[in-house]
């Protein structure tokens, strides 16, 4: 049996159940194989801090795991806080993304500190826009020019909005930002805006450089279209039962789904128990 020393892992739909919260079973068997010796890695679009209370209750920088952001973005070595890998988007970028969002309707944000700044009408009643602070546990605010009130560097913005015309915005900015930054949904409701070449299995692979494993070493779960990526670079690609077919069919093994112990489910058979082992 294949000997996996990374395990990466998203949050929505993969590691939290609809309540966002982690089974008991499922946390204890990501710290069991912890204590085995395996580092786990959160990899999410999210930023950091909406990463960090997920990356404590695994006791991440207990047992030297790291949390990969914004979509591959960013590395954090938990134990250390030493930021290990970033990309930001290029500034020129920023107006055209605004012109698309006000054209469209959308609302736009990102992160700023410990805020999620948001442009759009009504914002402060946008259910996606609700949605995201929920998630990330940050508070909104609300700005009437975003460009203005928005400050450097910038990791990630998300475009948010109705699913069936924000598809089609996506198939445009895809190609008008070619070669400049990379536009995709991570979930029907949200478009995200990275820098060129940033991907869940690009982080993966500077976090396996920086580590000194081979992706046949990486087992990762996912359950989105912005997983599909890693899914298919490691050498054991996991997506959940709640996943969209799309990512089911790019996947190695199909387990449970994130409300039913998927995640563990995968680890008992992937990575066994060492009986003969003292905790």
């Amino acid at each position: 049996m294949q000997a996996y020393k990374l395990i990466a892992i998203d949050i929505d739909g993969t590691l939290v159940k609809s309540d966002q919260t982690i089974s008991p079973r499922t946390l204890e068997t990501l710290i069991r194989v912890q204590k085995q010796g395996v580092k786990v890695t959160i990899c999410s679009g999210r930023p950091a801090y909406g990463i960090a209370p997920h990356a404590d209750t695994l006791r991440l920088a207990e047992f030297g795991g790291y949390v990969i952001s914004y979509n591959g973005g960013g590395i954090c070595n938990w134990a250390t806080k030493e930021e290990i890998y970033a990309q930001t988007l290029k500034p020129e970028v920023l107006p055209y993304l605004c012109e698309c969002a006000r054209k469209h309707g959308f609302s736009i944000l990102t992160y700023v500190g410990e805020h999620i700044v948001a442009e759009g009408n009504h914002v402060e009643n946008n259910p996606y826009v609700q949605f995201t602070s929920m998630r990330n546990k940050m508070p909104i605010h609300p700005v009437p020019d975003f460009l203005k009130e928005i400050t450097y560097p910038i990791s990630k913005c998300m475009i948010v909005g109705n699913p069936e015309p924000l598809q089609l915005l996506e198939q445009e900015m895809a190609t008008h930002l070619q070669g400049q930054a990379e536009a995709f949904r991570s979930e029907p409701f949200f478009l995200e805006i990275v820098p060129q070449g940033i991907e869940k299995a690009r982080g993966l692979a500077a976090l396996l450089t920086h580590l000194g494993l081979q992706r046949e070493e990486l087992m990762a779960f996912g359950d989105g279209f912005n997983d599909i990526g890693m899914i298919e670079f490691a050498g054991m690609g996991i997506a959940m039962a709640n996943a969209q077919e799309v990512v089911k069919k790019a996947a190695d093994y199909v387990t449970g789904s994130n409300e039913a112990d998927g995640i563990a489910d995968a680890l008992d058979k992937f990575i066994p128990r060492l009986q003969d082992k003292p905790y």
